[in-house]
Parts: C-alpha cells; sequence; structure tokens
C-alpha cells in the first residue's frame, strides 16, 4: 500500500457533553511502529478503540487499510489484529485452547505451539484463564492477536505487569513484525518502551494532537543537550568557550566539575576533546546528557497529577 495503514482525520468524540477527542488528525505509515501517548484521559483509548471499529466517530473519518473499520469489518477481521488491555476473554478456557481456537478462524494462522513456546506460555497452558497471572494474560494476549498473522496490529499496553525478561521479548517480537512489514499501533505508559520501538510517536492530550514525530525529532525539538566532565579545578573556561562553537556555555558547578550546555553534536565533542588535549588535559569522566522522550512527554503535558 502507498496510502497510510491508518488515517484519522478531524475526529471527535463527546461523552455526555464532555469532549474526549477534539477535530484529532494523524496519519500512520505501512510498515512502521507508531506509539499513541497521552495520560490518562487524554483521549487516546477512545480514538485507538475507533479505529478497531469498537466505536463509531461522531464527526470526522477513520480509515483502516483504506477501509472503514466498522462498515467494512467483515474484510478486515483477517488482516488486522487486537490485543485488549482487559483480555476480553471467558473466564474458563484454557490458555491454549483459546489460541487454538484463535487460530482456526484464520485461513494462514501461524504455529500455536511455536507461538506459545516463543511466548513462554506453556506452563500455563492448561490454565484456566480466569488463573493466569497478570503477565500470563498479557503474553496470551499479544499471542491471539498474532496468530491470524495480521497486516496491521493494535497492541494497547502490551507489556503492562511483565517481568523484565518477558518486556524485552516483546520489545524483540514487535521489532521482528516491523522487519516483516506488519503495522504496529501500541499505546503505553512506558516512555522508554516507546523510544525504543517506536518510528513515529503522536502524544495526545485533552482529545488534541500536542506533538507528532519520530523519538529523535521530539527529543531534540527546543532542548539544550548537556555535557558533563570532570577534571582539575579552575580551568581556563574563557578560553573553552572560545573555542566552541557559538552559543554554547561553560561553568565549573563544583570544584573539578564542569558543566557544557547548548546544542551538542559530534563537532562539539570534537572541538572539547581536542581543547582538552591543548591544555594537556585528560578528563576524568565525559558524558552527554539529552532529554529523554519522557522529560518531552511531561513538559507537553504537564508533571501534575491528573484526577
Amino acid at each position: 500500500m502507498d496510502s497510510p495503514a491508518v488515517v484519522v482525520d478531524d475526529l471527535v468524540m463527546t461523552y455526555g457533553g464532555v469532549l474526549a477527542v477534539d477535530r484529532l488528525s494523524f496519519a500512520v505509515p505501512v510498515g512502521s511502529v507508531t506509539a499513541v501517548l497521552g495520560p490518562n484521559g487524554a483521549g487516546k483509548t477512545t480514538t485507538v478503540e475507533c479505529c478497531e471499529g469498537y466505536r463509531r466517530p461522531q464527526s470526522g473519518r477513520v480509515r483502516v487499510l483504506g477501509l472503514d473499520p466498522r462498515a467494512d469489518a467483515g474484510r478486515l477481521g483477517a488482516r488486522v489484529g487486537v490485543m485488549l488491555q482487559d483480555g476480553g476473554a471467558w473466564s474458563g478456557v484454557r490458555a491454549v485452547e483459546l489460541l487454538g481456537h484463535m487460530a482456526s478462524l484464520y485461513a494462514y494462522p501461524l504455529d500455536v505451539g511455536a507461538l506459545v513456546e516463543r511466548l513462554g506460555l506453556g506452563s500455563c497452558g492448561r490454565t484456566p484463564y480466569r488463573r493466569l497471572s497478570g503477565g500470563q494474560k498479557q503474553r496470551l494476549g499479544l499471542a491471539t492477536a498474532l496468530v491470524g498473522r495480521p497486516e496491521l496490529v493494535f497492541l494497547d499496553e502490551p507489556t503492562a505487569g511483565l517481568d523484565p525478561q518477558a518486556r524485552h521479548g516483546a520489545w524483540d517480537l514487535v521489532r521482528e513484525l516491523r522487519d516483516n512489514g506488519v503495522t504496529v499501533v501500541l499505546t503505553t505508559h512506558y516512555m522508554d518502551e516507546a523510544e525504543r520501538l517506536a518510528d513515529q510517536v503522536q502524544v495526545i492530550d485533552h482529545g488534541r494532537l500536542v506533538a507528532s514525530g519520530s523519538p529523535a525529532e521530539l527529543m531534540a525539538r527546543g532542548s539544550e543537550n548537556t555535557v558533563r566532565f570532570r577534571a582539575r579545578p579552575e580551568l581556563d573556561l574563557a578560553s573553552l568557550v572560545a573555542a566552541l562553537p557559538e552559543g554554547m556555555q561553560a561553568q565549573e558547578a563544583a570544584p573539578g566539575s564542569y558543566v557544557i550546555r547548548g546544542k551538542v553534536d559530534p563537532h562539539t565533542l570534537a572541538t572539547l576533546t581536542a581543547w582538552c588535549a591543548s591544555e594537556g588535559l585528560l578528563p576524568e569522566s565525559l558524558h552527554v546528557e539529552r532529554r529523554t522522550l519522557e522529560d518531552v512527554f511531561l513538559d507537553l503535558t504537564g508533571r501534575g497529577l491528573r484526577p
């Protein structure tokens, strides 16, 4: 497909007079991982549910693989996988039984045994759903979303409740999906997860799109990078600033502890190390600090707790 896998165009949703989604627009490129981020109540879940066909847009337009997710649900069923945060499974069904049933609904499903092994579900395969741990339910939900070999998959908080090993395993699986041309749309509250996995990030707050771009683009916007290094006290900072690119600042924050702020790039670091060499100086330590995606997210949506 040359067109985007998902298009949200001027979407509006209200509940009891409360505007949950306010003329929201964004697109998801084919074969990408797109993270939809936002605080609780920002409108991201409502938006994704419209894309999944669970809600009908009150105004605006949503297209998934070029089709209407509600009117064309029958044509999209075999092409789209959905992982719900709450599972949506009958409490008495056994894990592998559920996965086998889901596989039977598709013409060319993945091998159930291999998927069970990959996601570490073998030990709980005969356990009723209600007795699964939170992490096991998450892994089973991921398996059911993928078993039909979808072109597009929606993952709602895919690693919530997972231990570090299972979390990294899920990340590897998402990367493999993208490498195989599958489009992934995920919602997550883990900013490091979005930073590591996403090609594009859509940040939503109060129903509006407040930022869009790659993690690197968002982290670079309006930020000053910082270099910290340790060396002997009372260096000639005027000489250092004169050598550095224009606009850089340097200070001795504590005796022997130096901070350089401004646009930090390879040229800046090369200039700094060359200056140190000219002074016969070997820094005891040197590292670059950059804004994280979490820093950007909090700047955009605020640091106060939401009701």
